[in-house]
């Protein structure tokens, strides 16, 4: 079989940013490849970080991208293929083409760990490639493993398995509320994300080192490993350290996550951009779509140009319209009463109040 190969994703946000600085930091002896997938349509302030982090890394990160041998831009090349139909949350042809396809291009049939920035405060799973030969490894999270194997490992059907593979862990005082909890099965009153957690609660390293030991029988990349320095991670990363890790390592926080003031109506507020991704990203909020006007006009009058054909990047409100001033000034007015609900308790990070009414979006431009 091939060398285990490494991988680590970078979207051109904060999350996979600091995943990269934090492997790169507490794991150096992996052997990791980053990549990014460009799309030629993100914002200059994402290939700075890009930039800023192959600085810090001493290592390139290599660029892929859709329609190789076409002389325009992936995105263009793919927007004519289609006809001119804008990609949208229920026919993101736009996430297949320019990030899923070229990923596994670059991985081909190797076994491959691919590192996933999502973070222990986020409630979804992300991208997992449906090719044997990849896994996923969530290094910020309790559970570094993916669904897939959680579900092959606590299923009902593996019970005596694992309770054999605990047996060889030496577990002393916690072995019997262990052995308890695997023989609780599952059911509709009780659920793999209860079993999971108690699992963990009971000991994260000893629930990793199990895993591991199960994979061995599956055909698993990690399955060839002699052994896995992750196995012994026991961190949970959420929002704040991961502008931490940013800010202590010299790589900086995306600049398009700078807030920036407006005032309306007497009122002031600020605002930014939430996410990486396209400069035109279905995913924005609309008051992100005003942030592109006003702060890069240049690229929403791009982003404009694509509306075509009835074709449109928000459904039922062309560009044209989100930018006429009354209708501004009702965005900023909505969203300055949203962010006032959200101050009286929630995190002091623009991008949260920006999040926190948000889709969950395109996993694999984002994580």
């Amino acid at each position: 079989m091939s060398k285990v190969r490494h991988v680590l994703g970078i979207s051109g946000g904060k999350d996979s940013a600091a995943l990269a600085i934090y492997v790169k930091q507490r794991y150096p002896n992996l052997d990791i490849e980053y990549y990014t997938s460009d799309t030629g349509k993100e914002l200059d302030e994402t290939y700075q970080l890009i930039d800023n982090l192959e600085i810090f890394l001493g290592k390139k990160i290599i660029r892929l991208t859709g329609a190789d041998n076409s002389p325009e831009l992936p995105f263009d090349h793919f927007i004519k293929t289609y006809g001119g139909y804008l990609p949208s949350s229920t026919a993101r042809w736009c996430t297949k083409k320019l990030k899923l396809d070229p990923f596994e291009k670059f991985v081909g049939n190797d076994p491959v760990i691919s590192y996933v920035g999502i973070r222990g405060d986020e409630d979804r799973e992300g991208y997992i490639s449906k090719k044997s030969n990849i896994q996923s490894i969530f290094p910020f999270r309790k559970s570094i493993w993916s669904e897939d194997v959680i579900s092959k490992f606590l299923a009902n059907s593996n019970i005596d398995a694992v309770l054999k593979i605990y047996s060889g862990l030496r577990l002393n005082e916690k072995s019997q509320r262990i052995n308890e909890v695997i023989n609780l099965k599952l059911s509709t009153t009780y659920n793999q994300q209860q079993k999971l957690n108690q699992l963990l609660d009971l000991g994260i390293k000893d629930f990793n080192k199990a895993v591991f030991e199960f994979l061995k029988t599956t055909n698993y990349p990690l399955s060839t490993e002699p052994s896995f320095d992750l196995i012994d991670n026991e961190d949970i990363l959420v929002r704040d350290d991961i502008f931490k890790i940013l800010e202590d390592s010299g790589v900086g926080v995306p600049a398009y996550y700078k807030a920036v003031e407006f005032e309306v109506n007497g009122k002031k507020s600020s605002y930014s951009r939430s996410r990486s991704g396209c400069f035109f990203c279905f995913y924005q909020q609309k008051i992100e779509w005003v942030w592109l006007y006003e702060q890069h006009p240049e690229l929403f009058e791009k982003a404009m140009e694509y509306e075509k054909d009835g074709y449109t990047w928000i459904q039922d409100e062309p560009l044209v319209e989100l930018i006429r001033p009354e209708r501004i000034i009702r965005i900023k007015e909505d969203y300055i009463k949203r962010t006032e609900r959200k101050n009286k308790s929630q995190s002091p990070y623009l991008l949260d109040i920006l999040s926190d009414s948000e889709d969950e979006g395109c996993a694999s431009c984002f994580v």
